[in-house]
């Protein structure tokens, strides 16, 4: 019989004739072939894994651009996280997806888009208010809907750390008590010992932000009046950006301590590049509220929409939020990381927020601030009749020494660009039949007239006009001169006005002159809703009252407002509701 092979069980020999080389190359075999099953499980797996890798991360169809753009404060942030994202190569359909992240205001970015020019797939802006605003424009319709935000900062007030000790006694922070810092008519508060600074809503999100918590309050507290005084002192107080005015606050200038209005990731980015001028957060006692940074998906191709859409849902991990902590940001939820920790000037707490104004009053407020800015074409007629002699009681005053220094006040309300003129009348104050006398003709503030800026001619002017002991009103007479000049020089980008300041009851004129029912029945015919001049008429002293039925009457007919003093002090507060009516000529009674 021939030999059977037994190399399966002992290496090709027989049982029977042992050897010890062939043994122990027997035991190495053993050991080599569950080693060699490991090395082969192991490539398996590997190439499992290889497939699997490749499968989330097949970049052989090349790269899929996403170009993301974002407000230059997030901008960094994006930009380090996009990183990480590029290199853990997330892929769509074969393709590795390569995020560019550029940076651009919102509102160029939004204007770019309006106008079909935009050039990116993902956009994030920094506040939902802004796009809000947007929306209202004719452009705006435009806009995409917002999918969701991805961080926040809330809007605070803020001073130099050097300086902050010293607000304790003059400005607790709260946005009434700015307000009240702000106004031009309060003299006499906190604004003696404060100057504070703003960021334009129309270019800053945090500016708008700051205008709507502002405006907010102010109508809850009853402040309605001193909102408008300090929109128009700051107006003339505004910062380019938030860098610019934090470095502001730093920079000493005069007695008043700066204090201004910015995000809270701002006020940390300003300490992170200049450590040796700090700045702290005053968070308002009211709440606050936050830039939101909403995310806008542009993309239309349906590869990069998942691109936009992958990129999304890496915003909202862990690492993300964590590297946007770390710029200064809290998280969309309001978490705060270690770089707003109190020893650098922060409130880890999230503060109280504010419930976020609906789009009809961002619209309005938005509306509210660019007509308070609207150039001003104003004319005043001051009443110098007799009675203006008299004492004020308790002001050691008379009425024309109390009502040209609050007029006098009043110019603050207006810019350097307005166009303003002085009348004064009484009867046959310049010649026989001619109530009134032209002092300082209209034009800008900040034009000279024989050597001095008529801003400081007319201050001077008031300071000198005295009354005539003899003269009686003429009021009707000299609003329809002073009128039918106006609605000849009417301008189209100013705001044009006839400001009456009287003691009188109306029109005085025992000579004759225009009669009530001819001004009114004038005023009626030559007054234009499409080219508006309006009547605003402060009366004051004890004789106004009678007279309430003829001036309103006056005012009413142009659109306009009467008010009655019944203390000349009150004129102030007239001056400021005059200003507040003129942002919604000519529609204010309906």
């Amino acid at each position: 019989m021939g030999r059977h092979r037994t190399d399966e069980l002992d290496g090709g020999y027989r049982a029977n004739e042992p050897s010890p080389r062939r043994r122990a190359r027997n035991g190495r075999g053993r050991v080599l072939v569950p080693l060699a099953g490991a090395v082969a499980l192991a490539v398996l797996l590997g190439v499992a894994a290889f497939v699997i890798f490749n499968r989330d991360h097949d970049c052989s169809g090349g790269k899929l651009a996403l170009r993301v753009v974002a407000t230059p404060d997030i901008q960094p942030a994006l930009n380090k996280i996009a990183g990480n994202y590029n290199k853990a190569m997330h892929s769509i359909d074969t393709k590795c997806v390569e995020v560019t992240v550029t940076k651009e205001a919102a509102a160029r970015t939004a204007n770019a888009l309006a106008a079909g020019k935009i050039g990116a797939d993902f956009w994030v802006a920094d506040s939902s208010l802004l796009m809000e605003s947007l929306r209202a424009t004719p452009a705006g319709a435009k806009l995409p809907e917002v999918d969701g935000s991805i961080a926040a900062s809330p809007v605070v007030l803020a001073a130099a750390k050097s300086a902050a000790s010293k607000l304790s006694g003059a400005l607790q922070p709260s946005w009434v008590a700015m307000i009240s810092a702000a106004n031009v008519a309060n003299v006499d508060g906190p604004g003696k010992k404060v100057r504070v600074l703003a960021l334009d809503p129309q270019k800053n999100s945090a500016g708008l932000a700051a205008l709507l918590a502002a405006a907010g309050t102010a109508k809850e507290a009853g402040q309605d009046k001193a909102l408008v005084g300090a929109l128009k002192e700051l107006s003339g107080q505004l910062a380019s950006d938030s860098t610019a005015l934090l470095a502001s606050l730093t920079v000493k200038s005069g007695s008043k301590v700066p204090v201004g209005v910015t995000s809270e990731q701002a006020i940390y980015a300003h300490n992170t590049k200049k450590p040796e001028a700090p700045v702290v957060a005053l968070y308002p006692k009211e709440g606050t509220l936050s830039l939101d940074y909403p995310v806008t998906i542009l993309a239309r191709d349906p590869q990069v929409l998942k691109a936009a859409t992958d990129f999304k849902q890496d915003l909202s991990t862990e690492s993300a939020k964590k590297i946007l902590r770390e710029a200064g940001f809290r998280s969309a939820d309001g978490k705060a990381g270690a770089a707003l920790s109190e020893d650098k000037g922060f409130t880890a707490e999230n503060p109280v927020a504010l419930d976020p104004p609906d789009s009809a009053t961002v619209t309005r407020m938005v509306q509210t601030w660019s007509r308070l800015n609207l150039g001003t074409r104003l004319l005043t007629l001051l009443d110098v009749s007799g009675t203006m002699a008299l004492p004020v009681p308790g002001t050691g005053m008379t009425r024309m020494q109390a009502i040209n220094k609050i007029a006098t006040e009043g110019l603050g309300l207006f810019p350097a660009g307005s166009e303003m003129g002085l009348w004064t009348f009484s009867t046959h104050l310049d010649g026989k039949g001619k109530d009134w006398k032209e002092l300082v003709s209209v034009g800008p503030l900040s034009e000279s007239i024989d050597g001095l800026l008529r801003k400081e001619s007319l201050a001077r002017t008031f300071a000198q006009i005295t009354a005539k002991s003899t003269g009686d009103t003429g009021l009707n007479d000299t609003v329809k001169a002073a009128y039918g000049q106006l609605t000849k020089t009417y301008q189209e980008d100013k705001v044009n006005t006839l400001l009456i300041l009287t003691d009188g009851a109306g029109n005085d004129d025992p000579d004759g002159g225009v009669k009530n029912a001819e001004i009114l029945q004038y005023l009626k015919k030559t007054y234009n809703p499409k080219r508006p001049i309006s009547i605003l008429l402060i009366a004051f002293g004890p004789d106004a009252k009678k007279g309430k039925q003829q001036m309103e009457s006056l005012a009413k007919a142009t659109g306009g407002e009467a008010y009655i003093a019944e203390n000349i002090l009150q004129v102030r507060d007239f001056f400021l509701q005059g200003m507040e009516r003129r942002l919604c000529t000519p529609n204010c009674d309906g």
